[in-house]
């Protein structure tokens, strides 16, 4: 485990902490409970309750008051499904990060096998599922403090002085600037203040578990405020990896926030913000899960190749938490950036600038083989962004109309510098025994079969390059017109420029240090050496540079009616898209060697989305209970399409011809006293491929030779060259899933402090999911339930100390399953969190 750097910003950590509880606090603060849109916030700091929450008459609820229209309103009244998590439930239920979110927000789903290739999803759209790809976009957008983080990475990193988390459902290209065709998760970080105030937070726990928190804010000057926060978690890996003696993915975040405001007049704030984050530890391993049969020859699949050779993996049991991958594993990844925000009330209306320039640093170490045998020895594929965003936004808010407009400029580079090399283990396991030198010898008793011979691949190794220009601009707009008082009509519209450029370009040499080529330098002939032809197919040379560049038009029109006070339905009709991609891991080679360029190219998605829903509110607005029905449909959905090679290609993306998602999902949230509350959240999601017809195969169907027939499922023989998997679910998506819980407390005196000693429960679940792009017999990861619980006390003048047990009975559950390269029937996975326990001391002033 890396832990000096931890060290050290535990011991600034620490200094914060110490000067937070030797502050006498200036105000009370008791707690924050939000679960979800039906959630009720309770914020008991006089101060900050004006400006984080809408006030209600005495006895009701407080209204959660949130920015997913580009201005503050109750969450109640926005005619958009929309889920709101607190700061307070974020650390209660341990949720530091996107991936733990999904725990709350049972509609967003969240899968990584590491940082870069992670992808979410709401309502079972937004990505490709498993797939490495920078040349195609995002279809849910994160969003912190208005400025779009293009990299799906920085999911992965710790919260850093949160105050609420929205999370919108369905298309918002008519609001925000960068289009998202799922939904948009909207972080709101804690602002500078004038008046001093702070927090601080240690938490230890087991697997050596360690995160410490710390924040603190005031003003510099009359006119001049600032912030500054810090965070950093460590914890031991989950599994042990019997090859290198060391414990893998574990956790290694440290994170830091600085804010300045500056206030020239009662109208006008600007806001310089500066962030850095990293990440530095030994991930991603896998574990042996299972094997399947597949359609390669028997002495081609796993157990017939681990038998020659020898190997036996050190655990068939997945939940042993055991691996012996041999290659190097790392995830290094840093991210950060700097923003000016400028706010301006100009009279009628608020003129918003958001400018931001953000990075994003990846340095990564992979075992692509899932083995323990030296067969892929490197894969690496260290990885630069830049990127650069200017928003310009006026809102207007009047009697009969309220209105934003919007201009939106972003560009983004990358650049990628991957080795990837074979090892000694890499002939025997990847070649065809009966490809040999001479003709008709076969097996390794002949020394002129390619498979018996460990130089033929030993040594091979591809350097790529891969490079992308990403440029987008767009105007977007949205009014809403007051017809009559309780009916609003809210048209909106998007203007959208996309242009891509990209290089994918690998080189390839074998173990002796010559160029593998499709053909000779000098002749032009095509190379047919039996050596050469083993190395091409193994790692591919390749070099394309495709590119991308389409004007797009969008718009939505929602009506909304209020019933009763406290009653709102909506419709809603959105024709969005997302913008084409370009493939940037490489296509496939015709049989001359030649690249398939016409798979370079990804088309736009197009996208109608149809919601109708109802917020309501009753008994004094202390019980929440809304209802949203939805339907989207895509043409040209881009999903991957795995080419089946070893290293070749790790698949590309391409258009599926069309794709639905609908369902149904309900929020409730009572709260009948002070002293109890109690939430449920559920949807069910059916998210299906309505026609796809040249799809990748499942593993049961791959691997075998060309032509017919057709051999059965997991039977040695020919393979179709594509599946048509046309009314198949979606990968990744469960068709239930809940989340639920609640907390009581009581009045208490501890430590001759006054407050509540509370009890807290959450627990969430879900049904089955594929964890292939083809649904497979092998890779279907079964339902699970997860609880978590807390018991502590929190005390009026801001200290709150309480234990916890997450998974609290140990669930054994998989997070995802892969299907390991060359149709070899190895799946690997990784297995979620074991029970983990701890202490938290919090102490806000």
């Amino acid at each position: 485990m890396r832990t000096v750097s931890y060290r050290r910003l535990l011991a600034a950590s620490a200094s914060i902490s110490a000067l937070a509880f030797s502050v006498s606090p200036a105000t009370a603060w008791a707690a924050e409970v939000t679960s979800t849109d039906t959630a009720t916030t309770e914020i008991a700091n006089a101060d900050d309750q004006q400006e984080q929450t809408r006030a209600a008459p005495a006895g009701q609820g407080d209204a959660i008051v949130v920015t997913a229209r580009r201005r503050e309103e109750s969450s109640q009244d926005v005619p958009l499904a929309i889920s709101v998590v607190g700061a307070a439930q974020l650390d209660n239920t341990g949720s530091f990060n996107v991936g733990r979110l999904q725990q709350l927000t049972p509609t967003l789903q969240y899968y990584s096998s590491n940082p870069r290739n992670t992808s979410l999803s709401i309502r079972g759209i937004g990505a490709p599922f498993g797939l490495t790809n920078d040349g195609f976009e995002q279809g849910v957008g994160i969003y912190v403090d208005d400025v779009y983080y293009s990299r799906v990475a920085s999911a992965t990193f710790d919260f850093l002085d949160v105050q609420q988390i929205e999370v919108l459902r369905g298309p918002q290209g008519t609001l925000y600037g960068k289009n998202t065709t799922a939904g948009a998760i909207n972080i709101t970080s804690n602002q500078p203040s004038f008046d001093f105030e702070g927090r601080a937070e240690v938490s230890i726990g087991n697997l050596g578990f360690k995160q410490a928190k710390a924040a603190i804010s005031g003003p510099l000057s009359d006119t001049v405020a600032a912030r500054l926060a810090v965070s950093a978690t460590s914890r031991r890996g989950t599994l042990y990896n019997v090859a290198s003696g060391n414990y893998v993915n574990e956790q290694e975040n440290i994170g830091f926030r600085g804010q300045l405001l500056w206030r020239p007049t009662d109208n006008l704030d600007i806001i310089l913000s500066g962030d850095y984050s990293t990440q530095d530890p030994e991930c991603c391993g896998t574990v042996f899960v299972r094997t399947g049969a597949t359609q390669r020859p028997l002495n081609r699949q796993y157990e017939a190749l681990a038998a020659a050779q020898g190997y036996e993996v050190v655990s068939r049991n997945p939940f042993d938490r055991l691996t012996d991958i041999d290659a190097d594993l790392s995830a290094g990844n840093t991210i950060g950036g700097a923003a000016v925000r400028v706010k301006w009330d100009v009279g009628p209306g608020t003129l918003t600038s958001v400018s931001a320039w953000r990075f994003w640093d990846w340095i990564p170490a992979n075992d692509r083989d899932f083995t323990g045998l030296p067969i892929t020895t490197q894969s690496q594929n260290p990885s630069q962004q830049n990127q650069f965003t200017q928003e310009l936004r006026y809102n207007y808010t009047g009697d009969q109309f309220d209105f934003v407009v919007g201009a939106f400029g972003y560009h983004q580079t990358v650049r990628t510098q991957g080795t990837e090399a074979l090892g000694s283990a890499a002939s025997r396991w990847l070649l065809n025994p009966g490809a040999s030198v001479v003709p008709g010898a076969s097996g390794c008793a002949t020394p002129t079969t390619l498979a018996c011979d460990p130089t033929v691949l030993d040594g091979v190794v591809a350097y790529n390059d891969i490079r992308l220009d990403n440029t987008s601009a767009a105007l977007f707009g949205q009014v809403s017109w007051h017809v009559t008082d309780a009916l609003t009509i809210q048209p909106g519209v998007r203007l959208n420029y996309d242009k891509k450029d990209g290089l994918y370009e690998r080189l390839v040499f074998d173990g002796d240090g010559n160029p593998v080529l499709f053909r000779d330098p000098e002749t032009g002939a095509l190379i047919t050496d039996p050596r050469v032809v083993a190395q091409r197919d193994s790692l591919t040379p390749q070099r394309i540079e495709p590119s991308f560049s389409a004007w797009n038009f969008s718009y939505d029109v929602t009506a909304s009616y209020e019933f009763a006070p406290s009653i709102l339905g909506y419709a809603t009709y959105a024709k969005s898209f997302k913008s084409g991609g370009i493939n940037l891991n490489g296509v496939p080679n015709d049989s001359q060697g030649n690249p398939q360029v016409q798979v370079g190219t990804i088309r736009p998605e197009s996208v109608d989305h149809f919601e109708v829903g109802l917020k309501t509110q009753f008994w004094n607005r202390l019980v929440t209970l809304n209802v949203a029905a939805f339907r989207t449909d895509i043409k040209d959905f881009q999903a991957l399409v795995n080419a089946g090679q070893v290293s070749t290609t790790r698949g590309y993306l391409a258009n599926a011809e069309k794709v639905r998602t609908q369902g149904v999902e309900v929020d409730f949230n009572i709260r009948p006293s002070d002293r109890f509350r109690l939430y449920v959240n559920g949807n069910y999601t059916d998210a299906h491929y309505v026609t796809f017809t040249g799809a990748p195969c499942p593993p049961e169907l791959s691997g075998g030779g060309n032509g017919t027939p057709v051999a059965a499922p997991g039977t040695p023989g020919n393979s179709p060259a594509s599946c048509d998997i046309s009314g198949d679910p979606l990968a990744g998506v469960s068709k239930w899933s809940f989340s639920f819980g609640g907390e009581y407390n009581l009045p208490a005196n501890l430590l001759g402090k006054e407050g509540q000693v509370y009890l807290g429960y959450d627990g969430s679940a879900r049904s089955r999911f594929s964890s292939n792009p083809s649904p497979s017999d092998y890779t279907w990861i079964e339902g699970y339930s997860l609880s978590n619980f807390r018991l502590g006390f929190r005390s009026d003048d801001g200290l709150n100390i309480f234990g916890w047990v997450r998974n609290a009975f140990d669930q054994n559950y998989f997070e995802m399953l892969s299907v390991a390269p060359g149709s070899t029937g190895l799946i690997a996975g990784q297995p979620g969190d074991p029970r983990t326990y701890g202490l938290t001391i919090t102490h806000n002033f």
